[in-house]
């Protein structure tokens, strides 16, 4: 039975955390000095308060949600391929995406995320 801090529990729980849109469960599940990364380099977000503005802003979206397509776990690291339901500024749609998250001591450290195809409803 794999632990609470397993890899593949926290990312769980914060997949859980994201569409039941609960901020605080969410925010649990990061480090302190998270970052927040566009693959490979760009920097989105840094520490859990910017990092709650952010997902506080994107709670805001009615039809959020995030359906897990396809999950890896190697070591620390856990790879989340989603597709994401969005309300985007020209409507409503889906977007795919890579989610890769490092987690160290039971939280998410770093995270990165590789933007794939938008679909509009």
């Amino acid at each position: 039975m794999p632990s609470s801090t397993d890899p593949a529990s926290v990312i769980q729980r914060q997949l859980d955390a994201y569409n039941a849109r609960d901020l605080d469960a969410l925010m649990d599940m990061y480090a302190d000095d998270a970052q927040l990364f566009e693959h490979p380099a760009t920097l989105l977000a840094s520490g859990t308060s910017v990092l709650r503005e952010r997902f506080a802003l994107r709670f805001q979206e009615p039809n959020l949600h995030a359906h897990l397509l396809s999950r890896v776990v190697m070591g620390q690291t856990v790879v989340d391929y989603e597709e994401v339901s969005r309300t985007f500024p020209e409507g409503t749609g889906k977007i795919r995406l890579m989610m890769i998250y490092e987690v160290q001591d039971g939280k998410i450290a770093k995270a990165w995320s590789i933007v794939g195809e938008k679909t509009l409803d």
